[in-house]
């Protein structure tokens, strides 16, 4: 433990370099993805023509974490999240992995839905030809996976850009609405129109579940920290803000959705806003927006199979999992076996799973993380701040840090565990698809420890 902390205290620190902006415009983009341009369709089968309604539960259960996520944030600045919470909060090194690993995985399923996206409606406009969803889900991870290997610019600016694109597309779908409102078009009762085949609340929480997939982006804006110029000032109003107008832009998509296209077709479409574009006639091109939302898809694969390859390379690297994942390409110093490790996986997942499925073991594996984060902050409100739970000072920040009202990360604990558990609907195929992904985890982590008889280097493994 000494040695990794010396060797870590000679590295020089993230430039603070992101200001309030830029962030908020990072949480947008990374909200803003797949999520929407895909799953309007399955939400729809669970409620009927009341699409936005599951989105707007979802952005308020999403909106209580993340005050947890706000008040952690600002107590531990620095880029790990979730793992690091759970590290300072239970001091229980196998837990602090599994949070890691769950969080690693939920990247794997998200990107493996959004490959199954990729190979539905949008990509079948462009194409003069039928291509089987498999297997234009598995040439579209070769090409993530291509990129990945090379090398592919992280940052922030690339972001914004892609952000900027992915919001065109949804505004296109708005005005299309506003359009169609102002000259008495479609059928805005529709939209109220609440069917459902158990009990209504039921079948709410279970598209609310679906819903939540499209807003998970929010916890990965928290490893941005270390890099903000001003973190407990600035990273609140860009956490809540980015969530906000995220909300707003999705309730509108999913109203407009509902009011022009017809429930049966949203539901029987894997491009259910593409639906929308040609029931609009020339106002703008099918083909142009199928574009849009399939670089709306590839951005959302790209960032988390890039997140969870470089998770598993720092599990390596921190002899938690076996030092095999840890190797590097010589000349492209890109974590080559952590690439090929998640791939194989996402490979196995599209092939296994079809996009709702993949959608809700992703939203299951991070509810369980959200439970864990949310209880964090209440365990370490009771713990004084002494050696290295004092919160780093950054010049210039805000002296005083958000503090989340208490019943928000309980009522958030409560909520993530409700929405985990079977009382969504959730069918028993996801929580064994789960279980089965965490397995993996355990077993590398017991292999690991069976091989070099360690499974971690103190209490900052994974996270230090």
């Amino acid at each position: 433990m000494a040695q990794s902390t010396q060797v870590q205290g000679e590295q020089p620190a993230l430039k603070r370099s992101i200001g309030r902006t830029v962030l908020l415009l990072f949480v947008v983009g990374d909200i803003l993805g797949a999520g929407i341009y895909a799953l309007t369709g399955t939400v729809a089968a669970e409620v009927g023509g009341a699409i936005w309604l599951p989105f707007l539960v979802a952005f308020v259960l999403a909106a209580l974490t993340a005050t947890a996520y706000a008040e952690l944030v600002a107590r531990y600045p620095q880029a790990a999240g979730a793992a690091l919470y759970a590290n300072r909060a239970f001091r229980r090194p196998f837990l602090t992995f599994l949070v890691a690993f769950a969080v690693m995985m939920s990247g794997i399923t998200s990107a493996s839905a959004a490959a199954r996206a990729f190979g539905g409606d949008y990509l079948a406009e462009l194409l003069p030809f039928g291509v089987p969803t498999v297997v234009a889900a598995w040439v579209f991870l070769g090409l993530i996976t291509l990129v990945n290997v090379l090398g592919v610019s992280e940052s922030v600016r690339v972001n914004v850009v892609l952000t900027l694109i992915e919001a065109t597309g949804l505004l296109v779908i708005i005005g299309i609405g506003v359009v169609a409102l102002v000259r008495g078009e479609g059928d805005p009762g529709r939209a109220l129109e609440l069917s459902t085949e158990g009990a209504a609340w039921m079948g709410v929480l279970g598209g609310a579940a679906l819903a939540f997939y499209a807003l998970l982006g929010f916890e990965d804006s928290v490893n941005l920290a270390e890099e903000a110029q001003h973190p407990r000032r600035d990273f609140p109003r860009a956490l809540f803000g980015g969530l906000a107008i995220a909300g707003v832009i999705y309730l509108a998509v999913a109203f407009t959705t509902s009011m022009l296209v017809e429930t049966d077709v949203l539901v029987g479409s894997t491009g259910p806003l593409l639906e929308v574009v040609k029931v609009a006639g020339l106002v703008f091109p099918a083909w142009l927006f199928a574009l849009i939302a399939l670089l709306a898809v590839m951005n959302t694969a790209l960032i988390n199979m890039m997140m969870a390859s470089r998770l598993v390379y720092g599990m390596a690297r921190e002899r938690i999992i076996p030092a095999l994942f840890g190797r590097v390409h010589a000349r492209r110093r890109t974590p080559v076996v952590a690439i090929a490790f998640t791939v194989v996986l996402a490979l196995t997942l599209t092939a296994t799973g079809d996009l709702g499925d993949l959608a809700d073991t992703t939203v299951l594996l991070l509810l369980l993380v959200f439970a864990v984060v949310n209880v964090a902050v209440l365990v370490l409100r009771r713990r004084p701040d002494t050696g290295d739970d004092v919160p780093e000072r950054v010049e210039g920040d805000a002296e005083r840090s958000f503090r989340a009202p208490t019943w928000a990360p309980v009522l958030g604990a409560v909520v993530s565990l409700v929405l985990a558990s079977p009382l969504t609907g959730r069918e028993g195929s996801v929580y064994l698809r789960a279980a089965v992904l965490l397995a993996i985890g355990v077993v590398l982590y017991v292999v690991n420890r069976l091989v070099s008889g360690r499974v971690d280097t103190g209490d900052d493994a994974l996270v230090g």
